[in-house]
């Protein structure tokens, strides 16, 4: 296990290797509205077999590394002349501007296997949805794996091409898996499934008022006198001076 973790860590030093530089952070609470301000970005490193410890980096520098790594691929943050794998995690916005305030680094062993969720990518084309047979509703946006560090792939895809009719779904148990990952979720759960169009199901409700619309039209010519016929009751003058009358009373 330990060579082939040297390996994996020797391909990393020969240009793969994602690097991030932070500095130990002295401000907290309030005050970090200031660094902000600045453009740093307030951080913490926690995990395996290390104290927790508040950080900080430039936001700038955070992003980029980002958008190599995401959540799933391994980032080795310098601090104190010393490399930690890290995995990224735990990103907090700002609820109304979005404004990226804090982010969490767990630190990773890289011998040992650990759980964490990878993101769902759906490659290839659906009959059903080149012939207008319905549309594609994924269920998942990511699903829970086990590996080592080293192992955990950055996305998980799915061929959508085996989905040919209405209904059509993927399963978890037939995801084909590439590489030493494990994926920890129920086989029957449903990744992504082939569903009507939501204009049918608008039809179908616009459809329904008119056919009322129509039934009550019929109930009305059924119950209109034939012409040249007498409709039967009182006539229509004795009936309101009947109501005249006992509104009289009521007075």
């Amino acid at each position: 296990m330990k060579k082939s973790v040297e390996k994996k860590t020797k391909k990393r030093d020969d240009g793969h290797k994602i690097k991030l530089v932070v500095q130990k952070r002295t401000v907290f609470g309030k005050k970090l509205k200031g660094l902000r301000k600045q453009g740093k970005l307030p951080a913490n490193i926690f995990g395996e077999n290390i104290k927790s410890q508040a950080v900080v980096l430039p936001v700038k520098e955070f992003l980029q590394t980002y958008r190599k790594a995401g959540e799933t691929q391994i980032v080795y943050v310098g601090l104190d002349n010393k490399e930690l794998p890290v995995l990224i995690q735990n990103l907090q916005h700002h609820p109304v501007t979005d404004f990226l305030l804090h982010v969490d680094f767990r630190k990773v062993d890289l011998e040992k296997k650990i759980e964490t969720d990878v993101p769902l990518k759906f490659v290839g084309r659906s009959e059903a949805v080149v012939q207008n047979k319905g549309i594609l509703l994924p269920l998942a946006e990511s699903l829970r794996v086990e590996a080592l560090p080293g192992d955990i792939p950055k996305l998980i895809e799915i061929d959508i091409s085996s989905l040919k009719e209405l209904n059509d779904e993927i399963k978890v148990q037939e995801i084909k898996v590439k590489g030493g990952y494990v994926i920890k979720e129920s086989p029957e759960k449903t990744a992504v499934r082939i569903t009507v169009h939501k204009e049918e199901t608008i039809e179908t409700q616009v459809v329904a008022p008119d056919t009322v619309e129509v039934t009550t039209e019929k109930k009305a010519e059924a119950e209109a006198p034939v012409e040249g016929e007498k409709e039967a009751g009182p006539p229509q003058k004795e009936v309101k001076s009947e109501a005249v009358s006992v509104k009289e009373e009521k007075k």
